[in-house]
């Protein structure tokens, strides 16, 4: 399943002028940063290392600028955004759910250059709705810096300790609901009911208790999260 997709048309590498404009977007930021700006700091993760350094230094200038909301003259670190499309080519980037957990896939082989697709998602994050941006380029800033791979780990920085599985993008779209079905409660609950509850399954989940460490943590992490949305 598709939770996230971005469209990116650009210049061929060897153009004489360097282009980049985007096309069809689902990018979906309720509650930030959400599957749309998890999938924009995957694509600026993976291409940020291929980028020259001089250029690098430019596209923390422009994330900043775009932060702020500032207008953007063109061209921007040696390429023009645009709105036409015509002859450009044409490359897709997609956040897959698959088996329960979330996949990266940046079909950018041969096509086009890493700047040019890290320069797409800032500008793509760059036109979200107000009120994910800080966020998104939270992340986007983190994305920048991360020079390893797009992972499990990347995933779980980005959306602040998550497990990078299914389950976090399940506490993105209703997260209530989210809440109560991880602490096995109806709905409405008293704050009582809700630390009485996070209390038992966290002495279910901790390590001394024979569950696996690691799948502790990811479960601890989750039932505080959890709480802190009821209370």
């Amino acid at each position: 399943m598709i939770v996230a997709e971005l469209e990116v048309f650009h210049s061929r590498p060897i153009a004489p002028t360097r282009r980049i404009a985007l096309g069809q977007r689902n990018l979906p930021t309720d509650p930030a940063p959400g599957a749309g700006g998890l999938l924009l700091a995957g694509i600026v993760a993976e291409m940020a290392p291929g980028v020259a350094p001089d250029l690098r230094e430019n596209l923390y200038v422009l994330l900043e600028d775009l932060a702020a909301g500032k207008r953007i003259p063109q061209p921007r670190v040696r390429h023009r955004f645009q709105t036409d499309t015509v002859g450009l080519l044409r490359t897709n980037h997609r956040l897959r759910a698959i088996d329960g957990s979330l996949i990266f896939e940046f079909d950018h082989v041969d096509r086009g250059l890493p700047v040019q697709h890290a320069l797409a998602a800032l500008y793509a994050a760059g036109q979200l709705p107000a009120t994910a941006r800080e966020v998104v380029f939270d992340g986007l800033r983190d994305a920048l810096v991360w020079g390893k791979s797009v992972d499990e780990r990347f995933i779980s920085a980005v959306m602040g300790g998550g497990s990078g599985t299914i389950t976090d993008l399940s506490s993105w779209n209703d997260p209530v609901s989210w809440a109560l079905e991880t602490l096995g409660l109806e709905s409405n609950p008293s704050k009582r009911t809700v630390m009485k509850r996070y209390r038992g399954l966290l002495r279910e989940a901790h390590p001394d208790h024979g569950a696996e460490e690691q799948e502790a943590a990811v479960r601890i992490a989750e039932l505080g999260q959890a709480r802190d949305l009821l209370l």
